[in-house]
């Protein structure tokens, strides 16, 4: 359990409103003003913070002052957590049984002020959590009144409010849409280039390329594209109640739809727009089928590469199969995908994979042999060495890392900048990835069982869902106690912290394989190891890559050092 830095007491005090209005009302100056006072008069204590979330519901705890507080009553800084009144800080039983929970295991007391108890009582324990429970209950029937109220104005054909979708303009004191002629155009000239494209993106290329724009300004993307394709709104109907509430937003069951038809002009045929649904529909299997195989392929040099051209990122692809089912990485221009204004080549695992790791042979390799009377011409033509390099006349920035190997000892990470010791695989490693994807699995199921209880019609009992919940922490809290452990053992390792024992690791495994051959097969190498660890070993070692013509130009190193190759 955390301990607070002193035994000084400090006072949180928080406060919220949930609208604007009360904003206006000045409701946060009467919290504030009153909080304060009852800090330094009631309670005796002076040395307080105010945190403050302005226009925040309390249904949930996506609320930056609110998290910020948290953040430093865990790390031990305050003794008391005092609140004008219980429901400022949460509407929801759960989420403030979670954090409460907290509170105590940390020792921070919580009071409310105008219901006039703390929890350092039995009592006033107990009388919060009754309080609780009404709080909960107010939200859920103000929630679906309000529910109700704008179930019957879609059902009626009122527009419950929202963005208004592009094609249209809204006329508030008539209350009706009309079509924006200008926007109409396009939307019918993404039909027309959807149903002889069939692709989102060449759709989204062409907009570009001729210089139209979202009604933001800003240029259009494939997902945009798909949603204005999709919305049934440009026939002229109405959808209502389509999709759940939340982040992932999942699409209700059909019969729980309100459907107006004819609620407004349309600038679609709706046989056209089912067309063009199909087509989406039979695209998005395709591409669901590829993406799954894709998510297989490890693309080793993503997020790394820079386009030589324009500086734009390179994104990455799978290739074809070749004879041998081996499928490398492609990587391409983003920019050039979205706009085609860029003439740079993409670049292939094929090319990148065999340059880059026997290059960083020979610098192993080099590295080995280097000795007082080594100059800088001889360390070049030790870099260039080998078939693969026959086209590169020179090495730009070399200087940097012939001072490194002139002054430091041989077990120095030329790439990282980083002291080896006799480092070798350790299981903690293993077992510490085993760990956290454990850890992230019983997160993930928490959150499951708090939303199946509060949301869906499940028949789960309070004692059920309190029993699942506390078998649930408590694996979670032996998982951090053994991270913990793992951590503390690798920072006595030689004082190397977690990240850096990984990257040595990595480092030493791919070394021992760059150095067995002459030559680096790096087709044969990502059949041997797992392609992760190469990947792992390139993301730890190197910062960028530039890409020009098919080639690579500079290699941008972690410890600073750059490379460029002059053809």
């Amino acid at each position: 359990m955390p301990k607070r830095k002193t035994d000084k007491q400090k006072a949180a005090l928080y406060i919220r409103v949930s609208t604007h209005w009360q904003v206006d009302k000045d409701s946060l100056p009467v919290q504030r003003k009153d909080l304060i006072n009852y800090c330094q008069y009631a309670l005796g204590i002076n040395d307080y913070e105010v945190f403050e979330d302005a226009g925040y519901s309390g249904k949930n705890t996506i609320r930056p002052a609110y998290k910020k507080m948290l953040e430093r009553i865990r790390a031990g800084e305050f003794s008391h957590l005092l609140v004008w009144k219980i429901d400022r800080i949460s509407r929801n039983l759960l989420d403030f049984a979670a954090m409460y929970d907290e509170l105590k295991r940390l020792g921070v007391i919580f009071i409310s002020k105008n219901e006039q108890f703390d929890t350092s009582s039995a009592m006033g324990e107990a009388m919060l959590k009754i309080i609780l429970v009404f709080a909960e209950l107010e939200r859920k029937v103000t929630s679906e009144r309000v529910s109700s109220v704008m179930y019957s104005r879609a059902a009626s054909g009122s527009w419950n409010g929202g963005k208004v979708p592009y094609g249209y303009d809204y006329d508030k004191t008539t209350k009706t849409f009309h079509i924006n002629s200008h926007e109409a155009v396009i939307i019918k000239m993404m039909y027309d280039l959807y149903e002889e494209k069939r692709s989102l993106l060449a759709v989204t290329k062409t907009l570009n390329e001729r210089g139209i724009t979202s009604r933001s300004g800003k240029p259009w993307n494939p997902t945009t594209v798909s949603i204005i394709l999709k919305n049934p709104f440009y026939t002229g109907i109405y959808r209502y109640n389509y999709r759940e509430e939340g982040v992932r937003q999942r699409v209700k069951d059909e019969s729980d739809w309100i459907i107006i038809e004819d609620h407004h002009p349309a600038i679609i045929e709706t046989e056209r727009w089912q067309n063009v649904c199909e087509i989406l529909s039979s695209q998005n299997r395709n591409e669901q089928t590829r993406k799954t195989y894709e998510r297989r392929n490890t693309h080793i040099f993503a997020g790394l590469l820079e386009c030589g051209c324009c500086g734009s990122t390179m994104s990455a692809t799978i290739d074809r199969a070749r004879a041998d089912g081996w499928r490398p990485s492609i990587y391409s221009c983003t920019r050039k995908r979205r706009f085609s204004d860029c003439q740079n080549k993409y670049i292939s695992d094929t090319t990148l994979g065999p340059f880059v790791l026997n290059y960083f042979s020979n610098i192993l390799r080099a590295q080995r042999s280097f000795g007082k009377t080594t100059s800088l011409a001889t360390l070049e033509k030790k870099l260039l060495r080998g078939p693969l390099f026959k086209d590169v006349k020179h090495i730009e920035g070399l200087e940097q890392l012939y001072n490194m190997l002139k002054q430091q000892p041989e077990q120095q990470i030329v790439f990282t900048s980083k002291t080896v010791h006799n480092i070798t695989v350790k299981p903690t490693a293993e077992e510490k990835e085993l760990l956290i994807n454990e850890q992230n699995r019983n997160e993930r199921a928490l959150e499951r069982l708090k939303n199946l209880y509060l949301y869906s019609d499940s028949n789960i009992s309070e004692t059920e869902f309190i029993v699942e919940q506390k078998s649930i922490t408590d694996t979670l809290e032996k998982i951090n106690k053994r991270l913990k452990e793992i951590n503390r053992k690798n920072a006595k390792n030689n004082s190397i912290q977690d990240d850096e024992f990984i990257t040595m690791a990595s480092y030493y495994l791919i070394s021992q394989k760059l150095l067995a051959n002459r030559e680096v097969n790096f087709k044969k190498l990502i059949r041997q190891l797992d392609p992760k660890i190469i990947k792992e070993f390139i993301n730890s070692t190197c910062q960028n890559f530039c890409i020009f013509d098919g080639k690579i130009q500079s290699i941008r190193f972690k410890n600073g050092m750059e490379h460029k190759f002059l053809y």
